[in-house]
């Protein structure tokens, strides 16, 4: 089940000159799971963590930007409590309507303009782009900078900064979407198959066997779509369940261990430290405080 989300509203982050708030922030347990009527940028800088967006769970680390459009429920939430450790550092673009209407004007292209619009109007979900070539991280603290110590002419170059992370963004996941569709629906189904059966003991031979394909190229299509390994993509995905199990559910922890995959409860154990940062009895403890063991 959804979550309730708090909604938050533009005129509470900007000011009548600027309708634009850039921000660096530490992840922590305190900000509400969310909504707002204004559009969010969010690049992960530092550290992992995961990112709780409508019904989904997606772990996160450095590199990876979201663009969330209005409406759209979300938080992020850090592996571990402990900051000190290895804290989740997220940059926050926010923008409002009235600078969409200042960018469609900058912008020369007709489906940027459409697409911020799209952004605007919830006619487009979520996407999310991975950062390869550091071209975003660079942009980002640009803006963040600017937006720090503002001087003569930092309307201008935030608005320039911003239009170019916009187009930077739009460019990069018009670039996913032009894989081969055939392909792509195709890998789409892999990916089906794997969450209906992630408590098989699954390997890349048989999901070769049911796609078709050789075991060299589904690791490469794993890697191009996911930017994950197979092995480590279906770890994710085991994980990212059991997380929403213990969260959502009072099963014990072996019997979730189960569900996901994993047979001996050291290895889950182990695996789930890895990835969210502390054991799965904690993680509960964090959520379900009278959890079940």
């Amino acid at each position: 089940m959804k979550p309730s989300a708090q909604l938050f509203k533009a005129e509470f982050f900007f000011d009548h000159t600027i309708h634009l708030l850039v921000n660096r922030y530490t992840e922590d347990f305190t900000v509400p799971f969310h909504a707002h009527d204004f559009i969010e940028y969010c690049y992960v800088a530092e550290g992992k963590g995961f990112h709780h967006i409508e019904q989904e769970t997606i772990p996160v680390s450095k590199g990876m930007l979201f663009a969330i459009p209005v409406g759209v429920s979300h938080v992020f939430r850090p592996t571990t409590p402990d900051a000190k450790g290895n804290p989740l550092i997220v940059y926050n673009c926010l923008f409002d309507s009235h600078m969409v209407d200042q960018l469609t004007v900058m912008l020369m292209e007709q489906p940027i303009q459409e697409h911020l619009t799209d952004l605007r109007n919830r006619r487009i979900p979520y996407f999310s782009v991975s950062d390869h070539d550091g071209s975003i991280e660079s942009l980002v603290q640009m803006l963040y900078r600017e937006m720090s110590v503002q001087g003569i002419g930092s309307a201008t170059m935030l608005h320039t900064l911003l239009s170019q992370l916009v187009v930077t963004a739009y460019r990069k996941n018009l670039s996913n979407s032009d894989k081969p569709r055939s392909e792509v629906a195709n890998f789409d189904q892999i990916l089906q198959f794997l969450k209906q059966n992630m408590h098989e003991a699954v390997t890349l031979s048989e999901l070769a066997r049911v796609s078709k394909w050789s075991d060299r190229h589904l690791q490469r299509l794993f890697q191009r779509q996911t930017g994950q390994s197979f092995g480590s993509y279906l770890q994710n995905l085991r994980v990212q369940k059991s997380c929403e199990l213990l969260r959502s559910s009072e099963h014990k922890i072996s019997s979730i261990a189960e569900r996901v995959g994993y047979r001996d409860m050291d290895s889950f154990n182990a695996v789930f430290k890895k990835i969210v940062g502390q054991p799965p009895r904690q993680y509960r403890k964090l959520y379900r405080p009278n959890g079940s063991p």
